[in-house]
């Protein structure tokens, strides 16, 4: 990827878009395109087509989506299948004909069947059932790796899906209907710790094994599969298109989760978990190996990642109520990342 290469990333004001877009800045790289919502809505095609029609961008990382944990999930499966197949459909096939050198597409790992082999290898694609409470979702994402297959195998496109682990960090979402349980459990522990509480309730059993990885590396990531000579180096794992898993192959219990974001955020009370809410899967890791023998692993341990993520939302003050902002506790809400209008990146617990 070329220093002076334009480089469009979709989703910019989202979780793993901003990350993109900081590290991208720090490399040098200084033709970076975005646009908000309001300025391109990715789920109309004419305007995608009319913005790579004048833009051209050399490179596109794809990280914009529909998302959202369990509740929004089960809550609106319409709106999760049909938004993103709409998104990824538009920008995917816009890069190809507009002649995208590189392209990284960002699905998720719920596309993995329910009951995949631990760890789950890049192969158990498309071999089991899905997750039933994020199965709309997931499917969209299935289509847009079959999509970057399909057109990379047509068109000799260098088009790249990815499977990111569950991700957190700066501009993460913490609002407590529609984020996933890292966040979540972030804003439950520092609204509980702030209104004196003696106890969080967490849901499902707290048995659950998730594996997360700090936003920053996920961009990182990105950035070096981009760079990654296509032919040479990418190819040889897939003749048609090389799928790969993105994560920081180790995971914790939900319990064990709790207990180091309860550390971080100083909450002195007691943990208690509603057994009547769904765990999800039981446990769901990632094999990183073919991405390690490409040359990456992760640098941040969770718990330095979960302390800095921790100190940023204090800082942003973000989804603090009302009563807490009269205490010098308010600030600007920007950790949404405009959630469900197309603009941050997708990941599922």
């Amino acid at each position: 990827m070329e220093n002076n290469a334009k480089i469009y990333v979709a989703g910019h004001r989202g979780l793993v878009g901003s990350a993109i877009v900081r590290r991208l800045e720090a490399d040098g790289y200084s033709k970076i395109v975005t646009r908000t919502h309001d300025q391109l809505d990715l789920m109309d095609h004419s305007a995608v087509r009319d913005f790579f029609y004048r833009e051209r961008p050399d490179y596109v990382f794809l990280a914009a989506a529909r998302v959202g944990g369990i509740h929004a999930n089960n809550t609106y499966p319409a709106e999760f299948i049909y938004h993103n197949l709409t998104i990824q459909n538009n920008v995917i096939h816009e890069s190809y004909v507009n002649g995208v050198k590189k392209l990284i597409f960002l699905g998720s790992s719920c596309i993995y069947p329910r009951l995949s082999p631990q760890p789950i290898k890049e192969e158990y694609l498309m071999t089991g059932p899905l997750e039933p409470t994020n199965s709309p979702y997931a499917v969209a994402k299935i289509a847009g790796i079959e999509m970057c297959w399909s057109y990379n195998r047509q068109y000799g496109t260098r088009f790249v899906p990815v499977m990111p682990t569950n991700l957190y960090g700066p501009n993460d979402n913490f609002d407590l209907e529609n984020s996933h349980v890292l966040p979540a459990l972030m804003r439950k522990f520092h609204d509980a710790k702030i209104g004196e509480k003696d106890s969080v309730i967490i849901w499902g059993t707290g048995k659950s094994r998730r594996e997360f990885l700090h936003v920053d590396d996920m961009a990182d990531a990105c950035v070096f599969l981009m760079r990654t000579p296509f032919e040479e180096k990418i190819l040889p794992f897939n003749p048609l298109c090389p799928l790969m898993n993105i994560g920081a192959g180790k995971d914790v219990s939900i319990v064990g989760l709790a207990e180091i974001i309860r550390e971080v955020s100083h909450f002195k009370g007691e943990m208690t978990f509603d057994t009547t809410k769904p765990d999800g899967v039981s446990r769901k890791l990632l094999d990183c190996s073919l991405l390690r023998e490409l040359g990456w692993t992760a640098k941040i341990p969770l718990y330095e990642g979960i302390k800095s993520t921790y100190n940023w939302f204090l800082e942003e003050k973000s989804f603090l109520s009302a009563d807490q902002k009269m205490k010098g506790r308010g600030g600007r809400d920007r950790s949404s990342g405009e959630t469900g209008r197309g603009e941050t990146v997708a990941k599922c617990e």
